[in-house]
């Protein structure tokens, strides 16, 4: 081998090098890639979560609409309401 042609094989060395580093670790390179797939799972992720809150609120809705006993419920627990013929009893309350 020439001294020309050892020249040639060591540059042609570093630019491979160089090119393999910014591919790696270089501005939108593999780690780049990688950081934005795993945001992008957390992503999907809480879209999914969303999406099963949003039907289970949908499925809330149309029985608010159309189930009077559910409605009555709901009165019941979240509102303390009664009905009109019953009593209520305190035990045990503290002042």
């Amino acid at each position: 081998m020439n001294k020309k042609h050892k020249i040639f094989i060591s540059f042609t060395g570093v630019a491979l090098f160089l090119f393999f580093w910014v591919i790696i670790l270089g501005e939108r390179g593999l780690h780049d890639l990688t950081k934005i797939k795993k945001d992008r799972d957390v992503l999907v992720e809480k879209n999914e979560k969303i999406d099963q809150e949003n039907s289970i609120l949908y499925k809330q809705i149309v029985r608010l609409k159309n189930d009077p006993k559910f409605i009555e419920n709901v009165a019941r627990e979240e509102l303390g309401m009664v009905g009109e013929d019953e009593i209520i009893y305190e035990l045990g309350k503290d002042k």
